[in-house]
């Protein structure tokens, strides 16, 4: 059982999410999670969360039915140059942010340049998770992103949706298998993500929780555990 759960979407992401942060953060209490990651598509997404919504999060509540939740924001990367979709003022106010490429938001430019995009977005001081980095529709080079991740505090996601057979990002597992290997080689720690869309997937990382151990990924590099580790990750960029 994992305590933490970052990237979750509620009903300010659209695109049929129906649930409210209360009640994703109550689906979250009862499976046992201590620290709940809000982080709702950037207003590029269609139907999802515009500025007004984003500048609200401030004022929202960080305690829920016994835990502790954490307002962030799932970013559209928009071009090669990492930039993204919500405006400075706002995203500095936010906790920390996932860096994701979307098909509607972004056009893939080919490895080179898609890793070059990622790159520039990690340099922003809140982003802090680069989302399902792992679809093949947008070759990177994994080598690279590692390299720099440190330096950034920037850590690779294993995402749920990506490895649950059947997923509509296609077979990922080459893609994770490289992540990973470049993550031991960098020493880089990784956090389960399951990148839910509703109360019923909350904290559920069967797929790729199963991955990371058969990748024989040492257990103490996953942050999802280390509580206070990775809040201060979060934080500071450090961990």
């Amino acid at each position: 059982m994992y305590l933490s759960d970052m990237h979750t979407h509620s009903i300010a992401s659209g695109h049929g999410t129906i649930s409210t942060i209360s009640e994703m953060a109550k689906a979250a209490s009862r499976k046992g999670l201590k620290l709940l990651g809000i982080t709702d598509h950037g207003p590029a997404t269609m139907n999802a969360g515009t500025p007004s919504y984003f500048r609200s999060l401030t004022y929202s509540p960080k305690e829920r039915f016994g835990l502790t939740l954490m307002y962030g924001v799932e970013l559209n990367i928009l071009d090669s140059e990492g930039h993204v979709d919500l405006q400075e003022d706002l995203l500095e106010k936010l906790d920390y942010a996932v860096a994701s490429m979307h098909r509607q938001n972004y056009t893939s430019l080919g490895c080179e340049e898609n890793t070059r995009a990622f790159l520039n977005a990690m340099k922003h001081p809140k982003v802090r998770i680069l989302g399902h980095s792992d679809n093949p529709a947008f070759p990177v080079d994994y080598e690279k992103i590692a390299s720099r991740a440190k330096a950034c505090g920037v850590l690779f996601e294993m995402n749920e949706a990506s490895l649950t057979p059947g997923g509509y990002r296609g077979d990922t597992r080459k893609t994770c298998t490289e992540i990973l290997r470049c993550c031991r080689k960098y020493d880089l720690p990784i956090l389960l993500s399951s990148d839910s869309h509703g109360p019923s997937g909350v904290g559920d990382f069967t797929n790729a929780a199963a991955f990371v151990h058969e990748s024989m990924f040492p257990e103490n590099m996953i942050l999802n555990n280390q509580i206070p580790r990775l809040k201060v990750f979060l934080e500071s960029g450090f961990w």
